[in-house]
C-alpha cells in the first residue's frame, strides 16, 4: 500500500499544511481510488473519497506515532482533509476561494501569484493555489474533464481553455503563450436574480424593470451591451426569467453560462448548445454560427445567443427578423450607440460579406431595444442607457435614447418611447405611471 512516510515529508506549521505533505497524501488517496473495483458511481464519489481520505489520514497518524513523533494537531488535520477533498472532488487550491462569497474575481498568474478582487473593489494577494506551475496546469485539465458537456483540451497545441464551473462561474486559462500558466475566474454572484432583484440592488430603476419585463412579454428583441465584467450575462438571465414557462427556448453560447435549462419550473423546455472545439486533428469543431442555424430548425419560440462576436451575427439577425421575436443576445460595446457598429463589423467579416447598408437594414429590422450596462468605479453594475430602434438611414441605424445616464450613471427616462411601442408594452402589462417616478428633475 502506498503511504506517505512521516520522515520524508515536512511537518505542519500551525494550521497551514506544507504543499509537499498534501501532494504526497493526495497521491496516496488517488492510488487507493484507482484500485477500487468497481469504481464509485458519480453520485457516491464524494462519500467514497471522504472515506478514503479519513483512512489515509488515520494511517498517516499511526505512522507518525510509530516513528515516535506526535500526530498532526486536530485543526491542521482538518485543513489537510479539506485540501485533499477539494483536490479529489472540487477544484483543488481554487476551491476555498470559490467558497468565499465575498470574492468576485480570481486571477492566478502562475501557481504562487494569486490575486482576488472583492465585491467592494478591494484587491489583495493570497497564498499559492498549487505547489508548482505544472500542478496548476494539471488542475486546469482536471477541471476541463469535469466541467461542461465535453472535455476541452489544454496543452501547447490548444493553449487556451474556457469552461463553466459546476457552480456557474466562468474560468478562462492560458498557457504556452505566457511565461507561466494563467487562470482567470469571473464569478456570477446573481445566478438567480430576476428584474425585480436587479431593481432592488440599484442596477435598474423599478420603472425600467417594468419596461424591460413588458418588452420581454411583448416579444421585443433585446440586445444587451456593455464592456467586460459589466453584468451582461446576469441581465440576460434576468430577462429570461420574465418569459412564460410554456415557451420553447434555444440557447447558443461559446461557454455555458446562462444555464436556463437548470430551472425546470421557469424554463421546462430549453435546449442549450455550446460551441464545440475541434479535436487534435482539427476536425469536429462546431462554431456558434452553425449552432444558431441548427437552433432555428428546432422550432424555438425564442433564441438566446450568449455573446455575439463573430460570423454567428448574420444567422442570428436573420432569426430575429424572421419570426423569433422576443429573443436576446449580448455584445461587447462601450456605449449603446456603438453596439450597432459592433454588430455591423461582425457582419462584414462573416462569410456572407454583407455591405454596410444591407447590414444596418438587417440590424434595424431585427433589434428593437439595446440595453447598455456600465461598471462604476466602486464595482457596482448599472444600466446606463436604453435605445429604441426606429429604423435605418443608409449607413446607420436610427434610434432614440429612451433612457439616458442620470445621477450616478443610472438610466433615467429621456426621449419618449414610440406610441405604437408603448401601446404594445401597456398591452403586455406595463403601467405608464411608473415611469414618472423614475424621472430625474434637477
Amino acid at each position: 500500500m502506498t503511504r506517505a512516510a512521516p520522515d520524508a515529508v515536512p511537518e505542519v506549521d500551525g494550521n497551514r499544511v506544507d504543499p509537499e505533505l498534501a501532494a504526497a497524501l493526495r497521491r496516496t488517496v488517488a492510488a487507493r481510488l484507482a484500485r477500487l473495483d468497481p469504481p464509485p458511481v458519480p453520485g457516491q464519489r464524494g462519500a467514497v473519497v471522504a472515506d478514503q481520505i479519513a483512512a489515509v489520514l488515520d494511517e498517516h497518524a499511526r505512522a507518525l506515532i510509530d516513528a515516535g513523533r506526535p500526530p498532526l494537531p486536530r485543526a491542521a488535520e482538518a485543513v489537510l482533509a479539506r485540501l485533499l477533498r477539494d483536490a479529489m472532488t472540487g477544484l483543488g487550491g481554487l476551491q476555498p476561494l470559490l467558497d468565499d462569497d465575498r470574492i468576485e474575481n480570481i486571477s492566478v498568474n502562475g501557481c504562487d501569484r494569486v490575486f482576488v478582487r472583492y465585491a467592494g473593489g478591494r484587491r489583495i494577494r493570497l497564498d499559492p493555489v498549487a505547489a508548482s506551475d505544472a500542478e496548476l496546469v494539471d488542475l486546469v485539465r482536471t477541471i476541463a474533464a469535469r466541467a461542461g458537456v465535453e472535455e476541452r483540451r489544454f496543452d501547447r497545441g490548444c493553449p487556451r481553455l474556457s469552461v463553466r464551473l459546476p457552480d456557474g462561474h466562468r474560468l478562462f486559462a492560458v498557457m504556452a503563450v505566457t511565461d507561466r500558466p494563467c487562470v482567470t475566474i469571473r464569478r456570477h454572484g446573481l445566478l438567480d436574480a430576476d428584474l425585480g432583484d436587479l431593481a432592488g440592488l440599484g442596477t435598474i430603476t423599478p420603472g425600467l424593470a417594468a419596461v424591460l419585463q413588458a418588452a420581454v412579454r411583448a416579444h421585443r428583441n433585446l440586445m444587451v451591451s456593455g464592456g467586460t465584467d459589466t453584468g451582461k450575462t446576469t441581465l440576460a438571465r434576468a430577462l429570461a426569467h420574465a418569459i412564460d414557462p410554456d415557451e420553447r427556448l434555444v440557447v447558443v453560447e461559446d461557454v455555458r453560462e446562462l444555464a436556463l435549462d437548470e430551472d425546470e419550473q421557469r424554463h421546462p423546455d430549453v435546449i442549450c448548445m455550446q460551441v464545440r472545439e475541434p479535436n487534435i486533428e482539427g476536425q469536429g469543431g462546431v462554431d456558434a454560427a452553425e449552432l444558431v442555424r441548427w437552433g432555428l430548425r428546432m422550432s424555438p419560440d425564442r433564441v438566446f445567443v450568449g455573446e455575439v462576436r463573430g460570423p454567428e451575427v448574420v444567422p442570428m439577425l436573420n432569426a430575429l427578423s424572421q419570426g423569433n421575436d422576443g429573443s436576446v443576445c449580448t455584445v461587447h460595446a462601450s456605449s449603446s450607440q456603438q453596439a450597432f457598429s459592433r454588430l455591423a463589423t461582425y457582419a462584414i467579416q462573416a462569410p456572407e460579406r454583407l455591405a454596410f447598408e444591407a447590414t444596418y437594414a438587417l440590424i434595424a429590422g431585427a433589434v428593437h431595444f439595446v440595453v447598455h450596462l456600465e461598471k462604476l468605479p466602486g464595482g457596482a453594475r448599472v444600466v446606463s442607457s436604453v435605445r429604441e430602434v426606429t429604423g435605418f438611414d443608409g449607413d446607420q441605424v436610427v434610434s432614440n435614447e429612451v433612457y439616458r445616464p442620470g445621477p450616478g450613471r443610472r438610466a433615467v427616462p429621456a426621449s419618449p418611447i414610440r406610441a405604437s411601442t408603448m401601446d404594445d408594452l401597456v398591452a403586455a402589462g406595463l403601467d405608464p405611471a411608473i415611469l414618472d417616478a423614475d424621472r430625474w428633475r434637477p
